[in-house]
This record gives C-alpha cells, structure tokens and sequence, in this order.
C-alpha cells in the first residue's frame, strides 16, 4: 500500500511542479509584461521565477528520494536496475534549475548592470531555453509517474 501512496505523491508533485512552470510561462510573466512598466515587470517576475527555483529544488529532492525508492524496490525485486528514465528526468529538470536560473542569474544581473561577457538578451535567452525545456521534461516525467500509477494502482 505504501509504495501505491508513494507513487501517487510522486504523480502530484511532477504535475504540481510542471503547472507552476506552465503558468508561470504562459501566463503569468507575460501578462505582467503586458500591465507593468518593463523594469517592475521584470523585477516581479524576477521574484517569481526565483520563488519557482526555490521550490523546484525542494520537489526534485522529494521527487528523487521517492524514485530512488522506488527503482531500489524494483532492482530488488529483478525488474530492473537502480537507475530508472524517471530518476534521469528529474535530474534534467533539476540541471535545468540549477544552471538556467542560479548559474545564468548572477551573469544576467552583471549584464544588466554593464559588467560580463554577455549581453542580457544573449543570458535572457539561455535561461528562458533552460525553462522551456525543463517544462518539456516536467511533462514527460508527469506522463511517465501517471502512466506507471495506471499501471500499479
């Protein structure tokens, strides 16, 4: 009963995190751009994507203590290897954390103020590619994590 419990957490945290990465994308930041003079939009969504890195490393933590779990439970048992796709998943989505927004923030924050090697836009853009792809991971790991509950659950 246990591991079905843990599975099905694991299921709504990958989707919880996916909709706040979403939302945050297609909604929020440009709905602030569209409302808010240039720099109070950037700075709030700013804000709001440093709030999102935050709880990303919370939930890929969570997420990969779960995992880990689940894929020694299944090595155990002989149905496959300690390392499973959805353990790679979530590492992706955390890479993409990590270096799209504290590896590419500072640098953004230097090129705002004139100082680096790199334009803001040139940084913008790289961390925005890091954040789309991190939605396309979300997504599969989600689709993964419900398909695998169908399965057991």
């Amino acid at each position: 009963m246990l591991p079905v419990l843990l599975l099905r957490f694991q299921a709504v945290l990958a989707a919880l995190w996916f909709g706040l990465v979403l939302i945050l994308a297609l909604m929020v930041a440009p709905m602030l751009f569209a409302m808010l003079e240039r720099p109070l939009a950037g700075q709030v969504a700013g804000a709001l994507f440093r709030i999102e890195a935050y709880a990303a490393l919370g939930v890929a933590v969570a997420l990969f203590l779960i995992e880990r779990r689940q894929a020694n439970m299944r090595a155990v048992w002989g149905r496959s290897s300690r390392f499973s796709i959805e353990l790679g998943l979530i590492l992706a989505a955390l890479f993409c954390t990590i270096f799209g927004y504290f590896g590419l923030q500072p640098m953004m924050e230097e090129a705002r103020a004139g100082q680096g090697s790199f334009s803001f836009g040139l940084l913008h853009g790289v961390s925005s590619a890091f954040f789309a792809v991190k939605g396309l991971i979300l997504v599969v790991l989600t689709w993964r994590l419900i398909t695998r509950l169908g399965r057991r659950g």
